[in-house]
């Protein structure tokens, strides 16, 4: 096969789910071959990314072969370094992140398999996953045992809030469920240990995205501080030469790559292998998506599958046909060759 197309939109959201964000400038990438196959892809940064994909990227990537996993990698390195004087992270690399997965897609369609079984043929079926969110009664009715909570820092009665959600949570979930919070860049160091004090009662998991990524050597330094809570972070570092950085400072216990940000399958495998020789735990952000989720069934990720679920009354766009639900707290992936969806036309 050949590449013959590759376009990429923006598309129409309506509703989202309460989070940090109104939405996360999410793009879909569609490539075509030669032989009338199709492969979608998830990527980042918006309508940028968007030109980058249907302006750069695609004019050198029409007419590259692309029959075997060993193609898709040399079409990443490929791409990263045509773009180095203006990506190397951010949005060239989210760009990029669409169009490996589009790749991989198309492969496991190729070969009628799903792309968990197409990088790893013991692929795991079923993972456990854990529920982003603030509706912890509703999550606990569905069967999660694990929450990680929003909770941006708002002033000092943010640590009240923090106990009261946290301590919510641990008795709506279980004295042996998982409690995570998500601060989204927004705690110091200070902030951090006083938080780690308040809440050494109820038994933290783990705090994520404390400091911005430019403060690896703080995190490393903090990380120590606050243990045995571990420090989970990566969701804003790209490709496994950004997580390189991250294992030289020692900033976390987790990484958290996203794979339809942080360059894709193709550097997620990479990062993970990185990870096994650290001695650290993988767990993808927003692994419960069917990009994260084919990831971590391939590979030696943690068994830990983020859903990011609103809350009960909310409303969202189901962008992605055929993308796997949760069942009591598990997930699975389908026999379904590729990634197993197609986004919705009406929202393209």
């Amino acid at each position: 096969m050949k590449i013959a197309s590759v376009k990429a939109v923006y598309p129409k959201y309506t509703n989202t789910v309460p989070s940090w964000r109104t939405h996360l400038w999410q793009i879909v990438v569609r490539i075509e071959t030669d032989t009338g196959q199709t492969g979608w892809g998830f990527g980042g940064g918006g309508k940028a990314a968007v030109e980058i994909v249907n302006g750069h990227f695609s004019e050198i990537l029409v007419g590259r072969p692309l029959n075997s996993l060993s193609d898709i990698s040399e079409i990443w390195d490929y791409l990263y370094t045509e773009s180095i004087p203006y990506g190397r992270k951010g949005i060239a690399i989210m760009a990029l992140s669409g169009i490996d997965l589009s790749l991989y897609d198309i492969l496991g369609k190729a070969e009628k398999k799903p792309v968990a079984k197409l990088l790893n043929p013991s692929n795991k079926q079923t993972m456990r996953c854990y529920a982003t969110g603030v509706d912890t009664d509703w999550y606990a009715e569905t069967g999660f045992t694990a929450q990680k909570i929003p909770h941006r820092w708002a002033g000092k009665d943010s640590i009240e809030t923090a106990v009261s959600s946290t301590e919510a949570a641990r008795s709506a979930l279980g004295s042996e469920a998982e409690v995570m919070l998500d601060v989204y860049m927004s705690w110091d160091a200070d902030v951090t240990i006083q938080m780690n004090i308040a809440l050494q009662h109820v038994g933290i998991h783990w705090f994520e995205d404390i400091l911005t990524p430019d403060d690896l050597q703080e995190l490393g330094k903090l990380r120590e501080q606050i243990h045995p809570v571990n420090m989970a972070g990566g969701e804003h570092e790209f490709t496994d030469h950004g997580f390189a950085e991250i294992s030289k400072n020692q900033s976390y216990d987790i990484w958290q790559p996203d794979i339809t940000w942080c360059g894709g399958i193709t550097a997620g495998l990479r990062i993970v292998e990185m990870a096994i020789q650290d001695k650290t735990a993988v767990v993808p952000h927003r692994g419960g998506e069917p990009w994260g989720l084919h990831l971590i069934a391939a590979s030696q990720c943690e068994d830990f599958a983020e859903l990011v679920m609103g809350t009960r009354s909310s409303e969202k766009d189901s962008l992605w046909i055929g993308s796997p639900e949760p069942e009591n707290g598990y997930i699975q992936i389908t026999d379904a060759p590729g990634f197993g969806v197609e986004p919705d036309a009406n929202l393209l």
